[in-house]
This record gives structure tokens, C-alpha cells and sequence, in this order.
């Protein structure tokens, strides 16, 4: 059987910061349209993010990356979508304090309701917890937190799009 061509969507779509979709700014809350959406949600070739609806490409507008993540008890991700994201193998801290984790799902905003246990688990060079000194240290470019073994490197919101290869405003 083959599809009816049916343009591309544009501009409906969208994922804020704590992982909830929109449609036309609006929050969705229906539960089975957002398991519908998250069951299709996947990147193209490009790094655009988009929602297949048979034939049709809804694309995906981005307020930061394409997972919002979600800090387990026991320190496991879990994306917006449900997905288990795995370990995170790169942890980065921007300007505004967002901490962004690269795991094997991909790159994703840690939900800033987490944001107080993960840096709990911060440490500083000696081991002792991360103060606010280290933590803008690390935000000014500096590399002196750890989290759980993992340096947090400093990033630049403006680079986060290039750096991790993703569109986070698609465009006809």
C-alpha cells in the first residue's frame, strides 16, 4: 500500500524544559495521545526530532534538548518518554546552572525538580561535597565537580544544539 504525500507539519508540536508536550502552546493531557507521541518520538537523519503519524512528519520544537531526564532514587534516568536512558556517560553544567547529561538514549536536561539530589552527589577535587564556589567555578569553564565520577565540564546553552547534533526549532 502506498501513502498519500502529506506535508510535513511545522510549528504544532512541542517539548519544554520538564519534559511535557504542547500542541500549539498548549499542554497536552491526555494520556494516551502522550503515549501515542512518545511511542513515535525519534530523530531524523539531520537532528531534527519529529513525531511520525503514518505518512506525516510532526516536527518537534525544542525549549532545551530533545529528553528531559529524571533522577531515580537509586540515581537511574529516566527520560520524559518513559525510556529507561541508561547510564550517563558526560555530565556538562551551562551558564544558567541547567545540568545536561549525554547517556546512550542520547542528550537530555536533567528536570531541574532533580537538580538539588544531583548536586548532593556533587564533589569537589578533594571529595568533599561541591560548594557554590566550585560550582560556578565549573560554570565559568572551570572542571572542579564531580558527579558520581564523572567530571561536569562546562558547556554554553548556545552550543548545546551544535555540540550534541540537534535542531531544536525544525523549519520548512
Amino acid at each position: 500500500m502506498n501513502w498519500p504525500t502529506i506535508p510535513a507539519c511545522y510549528g504544532w508540536l512541542s517539548l519544554n524544559r520538564r519534559g511535557c508536550w504542547k500542541l500549539k502552546g498548549e499542554g497536552i493531557s491526555h494520556a494516551g495521545l502522550i503515549a501515542f507521541i512518545n511511542s513515535r518520538y525519534a530523530a531524523d537523519d539531520s537532528g531534527n526530532w519529529i513525531v511520525r503519524n503514518g505518512p506525516q512528519a510532526v516536527f518537534v520544537a525544542l525549549d532545551y534538548t530533545p529528553f528531559v531526564l529524571r533522577l531515580d532514587l537509586d540515581d537511574r534516568l529516566t527520560a520524559h518518554t518513559g525510556a529507561a536512558a541508561g547510564l550517563a556517560s558526560a555530565a556538562y553544567l551551562d551558564e544558567e546552572g541547567n545540568i545536561l547529561l549525554q547517556t546512550a538514549l542520547g542528550v537530555g536536561l536533567l528536570d531541574d525538580r532533580d537538580l538539588p539530589a544531583f548536586v548532593a552527589a556533587c564533589r569537589n577535587a578533594t571529595g568533599k561535597p561541591a560548594d557554590e564556589d566550585a560550582l560556578l567555578e565549573t560554570m565559568n569553564g572551570g572542571s572542579a565537580v564531580v558527579w558520581h565520577s564523572l567530571p561536569v565540564q562546562p558547556i554554553r546553552r548556545c552550543d548545546a544544539a551544535d555540540f550534541f547534533g540537534f535542531c531544536p526549532n525544525p523549519k520548512p
